[in-house]
């Protein structure tokens, strides 16, 4: 694997002033995209997430990104044992299918929610909490959780979760990009994030590195670029591949990777996000690209053994098999970021966790708010 260079901000995405997104300042979003088609485009990503069926172990070990697969939960458990401590409360917004649930045991965590906008996928994780899967779960959970079915970059969860709330830590993997298909969704996430966590308290996430995919369009012929197991398609709006930083949210452009996505996803150019960010009270602490991510923890030895034992880059004994060229060109498309909660934490923690959430969840303990 060859490190690459970070891509410097690009020039067309200059610093806005505060509060002058878009035209409309809000709700609008970008380019006149209504209410009712960013519903529209909400929930076909929510039916391509719920449509996904649960893989076997065997259907996964075949998957052709299955080492990108494995370099994705590496870098997810990186964050989660650098940021999660004993004991924290966890806010797991886009939770899906529950696929981080046994990265929070192992960080002995004391309580978990979990939202997500698919009906399906909060069920599978659901099923996946209790245990019922043909996945390598071999006990319960050590912690008890609370499952809501809700879209969190418009619902106000603090409305429904000030009984649960102050969060330790909250993360978002691989989904706040979603939020950014207009102004208004991209506060909401960023509200909901700031009024659940503590002062102090982390947020953790991984989304499209802007920087890269814009680079990688300007260096195009035409709209479209890729490899054997992903593309990104950009309209003919975008022609001119200028993107000015007075209308930075709804930039929409078609994402297929084999055996996982083929959705619309929106460009979230990352110093614009810092700034929006800030407005919430959250402020910056690391942000890298998976490159430079890899590169550094894996000088780690405790984070090397656990990129062994999960097999992205094979075992070192019988596994010779690594991650392909194609996939390591994939996870330069993405970057991980950190935030922290303004405000000094408080000298207590919050008291025990019993009265929270249940150690066995039926359908009929999911909580859907207005999907």
């Amino acid at each position: 694997m060859n490190k690459r260079p970070r891509d410097e901000p690009s020039s067309s995405f200059a610093s806005a002033p505060k509060r002058q997104y878009g035209a409309g300042g809000g709700g609008g979003g970008y380019g006149g995209h209504g209410y009712s088609e960013e519903r529209s485009s909400a929930r076909r990503v929510a039916d391509h997430y719920s449509a996904r069926s649960n893989q076997t172990l065997e259907e996964r070990e075949n998957s052709p990104i299955i080492h990108l697969k494995k370099l994705n939960n590496w870098i997810k458990s990186v964050l989660i044992q650098l940021y999660a401590h004993p004991g924290d409360c966890v806010l797991d917004l886009a939770c899906g299918k529950g696929g981080d649930l046994i990265k929070w045991d192992k960080a002995k965590v004391g309580y978990y929610v979990g939202v997500d906008i698919a009906e399906g996928s909060i069920k599978d994780c659901m099923t996946r909490y209790n245990g019922d899967t043909d996945q390598q779960r071999r006990k319960k959970f050590s912690f008890p959780a609370r499952l809501i079915c809700a879209d969190c970059y418009e619902a106000r969860l603090d409305e429904h979760l000030y009984e649960d709330a102050p969060f330790d830590i909250c993360s978002c993997q691989f989904a706040l990009h979603y939020s950014w298909s207009t102004e208004a969704r991209a506060r909401q996430a960023l509200a909901n994030v700031s009024a659940l966590l503590r002062p102090g308290g982390i947020f953790i996430g991984t989304m499209p590195d802007a920087n890269v995919i814009i680079k990688r369009l300007r260096e195009t012929d035409g709209m479209e670029f890729g490899n054997s197991v992903y593309w990104i398609s950009f309209g003919e709006e975008y022609a001119e591949k200028k993107f000015p930083a007075s209308r930075p949210f709804g930039i929409k452009y078609k994402f297929h990777l084999e055996d996982a996505v083929d959705c619309p996803e929106w460009v979230v150019p990352f110093h614009l996000f810092k700034l929006l960010a800030e407005e919430y009270d959250l402020e910056l602490v690391l942000t890298k690209n998976f490159h430079e991510f890899v590169h550094e923890y894996l000088q780690k030895p405790e984070f090397a053994e656990l990129m062994r034992r999960l097999g992205a880059l094979g075992d070192g004994r019988q596994d010779q098999s690594t991650l392909s060229q194609d996939e390591w060109e994939v996870a330069y498309l993405y970057l991980a970021f950190v935030l922290r909660k303004r405000g000094q934490p408080p000298s207590q923690r919050r008291g025990n966790n019993a009265n929270r959430g249940k150690m066995f969840l039926t359908e009929n303990d999911i909580d859907f708010l207005g999907v």
